[in-house]
């Protein structure tokens, strides 16, 4: 009713114009013709005809109907300048004011619909920067005024913030056109009186406030380097601190652009990911699904067998994958590559020097352009008494301890619930080991939707984990976990403890604290990945919010692009397609929103679901559980998110983010061949569902009756 109400006011308002011949009057010849009659009228009666001009210039503005300008060489011609001017400056405001609503209630609900995910971007930098990037628009009259008002209507400015900076950036403006209409009749046309000179004059002023942003962003600059002596020259470009995923990529590419940068490492290269974390996880998880398929081996018409673990050559293969792939991460390699590397703990001095503490006894320091902090994360080990005495295990110090077994622990307890407690869990009980699992939270997977815990429960009762959700831990005692469960202690007995909780990034020892870099779970970094000092940049677990290898790697270029060449541009990290796979067996996968956080955020969605059950490919090969979940605007084919629950999910899902990162919908995705038989056809299928569930069922019923009338 609002948006109606809205439209029919401004249709009579335009009939008005039109019916009245309002536009032969708002030219500059017709403003000359009236103004000598209304003048005598002003004289005898000034309040109405301040008001009726009031109330027709705000009527032009808010419908946006030609001639402001020539009305605001009237009111010079007729009030004079001070009054003129103060007339004109809030009659345009309040109509541009109301242009704005009409442009926000009318059209801006379709407008994001349509476009919201482009709009987020600038509904952002608006919430940031709008009054600037308000004013310095109002300021140039290259930018037509009723343009602006219908634009500005589709974001998400505030409106006191439009109301209030309108009234500013348009006075000026309102002035020189005021003050030209005291002597209207020596103007031919409006093109007289804005010349160059006040055209450019109009632009410095406009620009003037992001000249006075930069003056102010430049002295608080020199405020937070105050106290620190800046080296006269330096020794490196850029120094790295951690050669994880972050870390290697920074310095691959400052090398590359043909930086000089030191790497500081004063563990493994590789960190987490090679030598603790994703790689020996997954050659733990390959083994024990193949242990699973011998297990089960009747699912595909085979004779079933009770696998032999010898388990110290399991965890030798574990180690022979870490073996294999360290040559890509090894001092020698990216030695070559001309990156300096230092076997080394680093510790960040001030701004621009570097301190390392030499593996060979020696004490380095550097001083450099720019830092990359990139330490990465550690597991996080809760506060429960006991736990510090009982020799728990974590996922960085579990496969020392697991390579001096001839077999799988007997009896193994496994602390969380998350994609590491998970996949650990399941791994081990296929390999042999009696595993309980306890999670605190009610599910486990707490961050995906409901349906997805319960096919990943599902998966590890199956695989013989003992999964005990809503159970929090009290205490560890000799050889038993003590928890809380419905108001009564349980008893958790194990032979080895495993802790897989979380992890928190690696935040001290590394000088973050004595030079006031400001950390809270992580390195606190702005858009751009830098710190409290525009040189020094953080990047991978440290710098959260992720806590994927992939993402490391993908932050790593926006910080040391940011680093080496921030003076020039400046480029903010995106983490609007971020995928993410828990490796269970089937493993779970998943990019964009899921159906919890749509709600939570207040996004409107509906879901399409295509069930494995049904693809031939899965059918053959006997991996018929999951599904693939599709999240879309109502009646739209954007992806907003997809879940994929299967066999090879997390390679199922890059189509996805394929999709999503260039815009491409559940149409693009049917359109497209996809070879036979292959799980990847999963996908095209979801796209088919939704499109089903969108079919035109007028049109079809049209179709069907020329059809009947065909067959006479």
């Amino acid at each position: 009713m609002k948006k109606l109400l809205i439209i029919l006011a401004l249709a009579a308002l335009i009939a008005a114009y039109v019916f009245f011949g309002v536009g032969d009057y708002l030219t500059v010849d017709g403003i000359k013709r009236v103004a000598g009659e209304v003048d005598g009228y002003y004289q005898r009666h000034p309040v109405q005809v301040i008001g009726l001009f009031f109330l027709t210039y705000v009527a032009v503005t808010a419908a946006s109907l030609p001639g402001a300008a020539v009305m605001t060489l009237a009111a010079g011609a007729l009030f004079g300048v001070l009054l003129g001017t103060v007339v004109v400056s809030f009659a345009s405001t309040l109509g541009a004011t109301l242009a704005f609503l009409a442009s926000r209630y009318v059209l801006r609900d379709a407008i994001e619909t349509r476009f919201g995910e482009r709009l987020r971007t600038v509904n952002a930098g608006l919430e940031r920067d709008g009054a600037f990037y308000l004013f310095t628009i109002r300021m140039i009259p290259l930018f037509p005024f009723f343009v602006v008002n219908l634009v500005m209507g589709l974001t998400r400015i505030r409106l006191w913030t439009y109301a209030w900076v309108s009234q500013v950036g348009m006075l000026l403006g309102t002035i020189v056109y005021v003050n030209a209409g005291t002597q209207l009749a020596q103007i031919d046309s409006l093109a007289g009186i804005a010349s160059p000179a006040v055209l450019v004059s109009f632009a410095l002023l406009g620009i003037a406030p992001w000249i006075a942003k930069a003056i102010i962003g430049w002295i608080k600059r020199r405020k937070v380097y105050s106290g620190f002596i800046r080296p006269k020259s330096f020794d490196r470009n850029l120094v790295v601190i951690g050669a994880g995923s972050a870390g290697l990529v920074s310095a691959l590419i400052a090398a590359t652009v043909k930086a000089k940068v030191t790497l500081v490492e004063a563990n493994k290269m590789g960190g987490d990911c090679l030598n603790t974390g994703c790689v020996p996880s997954k050659a733990l998880i390959k083994s024990a699904k193949v242990a699973e398929q011998m297990r089960h081996a009747d699912r595909y018409g085979l004779k079933p067998v009770e696998p032999e673990v010898p388990f110290r050559e399991t965890i030798e293969r574990v180690m022979g994958a870490i073996r294999t792939i360290e040559p890509h991460d090894s001092v020698e390699r990216y030695t070559g590559l001309g990156v300096d590397v230092v076997e080394g703990y680093g510790r960040v001095v001030d701004p621009w020097t570097v301190e390392i503490a030499r593996k060979d006894g020696g004490v380095q320091r550097l001083t450099t352009r720019a830092i990359v902090i990139a330490a990465g994360a550690g597991p996080l080990i809760p506060s429960i008494p006991g736990l510090e005495a009982s020799g728990y295990l974590t996922s960085d110090t579990m496969w020392d301890a697991l390579a001096t077994m001839d077999r799988a622990p007997a009896r193994v307890a496994v602390l969380g619930g998350g994609p590491i407690g998970c996949e650990l869990s399941q791994a081990l009980a296929r390999l042999g080991s009696q595993v309980t699992q306890v999670e605190m939270a009610d599910r486990v997977l707490g961050r995906e939707d409901p349906d997805v815990s319960l096919e990943a429960q599902a998966a590890l009762e199956s695989s013989g984990v003992n999964v005990l959700t809503a159970h929090r831990a009290l205490r560890v005692e000799t050889g038993k976990l003590i928890a809380e469960h419905g108001g009564a202690e349980v008893e958790i007995a194990f032979d080895t403890l495993i802790v897989a909780v979380g992890r928190a990034a690696r935040l001290s020892g590394y000088g973050l604290e004595d030079i006031g870099i400001d950390t809270a779970k992580t390195v606190v970094t702005d858009e751009f990945l830098a710190t409290k000092f525009p040189n020094i940049y953080a990047a991978g677990d440290v710098a959260g919010p992720f806590q994927f290898t992939h993402t490391a790697s993908h932050q790593a270029w926006f910080a040391s692009v940011n680093a080496l060449f921030g003076q020039f541009k400046r480029f903010k990290a995106d983490y609007r397609v971020i995928p993410a796979v828990t490796f269970l067996d089937p493993e779970i996968a998943r990019v964009g929103l899921n159906e919890a956080e749509a709600e939570a955020q207040g996004v409107a969605y509906e879901v399409t679901r295509y069930e494995l059950g049904g693809l031939d490919r899965a059918i053959a090969e006997s991996e018929t559980q999951g599904f693939v979940k599709v999240l879309t605007p109502p009646g739209k084919d954007t992806i907003l998110g997809a879940t994929i629950v299967g066999a090879h999910a997390g390679e199922l899902l890059a189509e996805y983010v394929l999709a999503m990162k260039h815009k491409l919908g559940l149409n693009k995705i049917l359109g497209t061949i996809h070879s036979y038989p292959t799980l990847a056809e999963a996908n095209k299928f979801a796209a088919g569902e939704w499109k089903k569930k969108h079919k035109p069922e007028t049109l079809l019923s049209l179709v069907e009756r020329y059809h009947t009338w065909r067959r006479g």
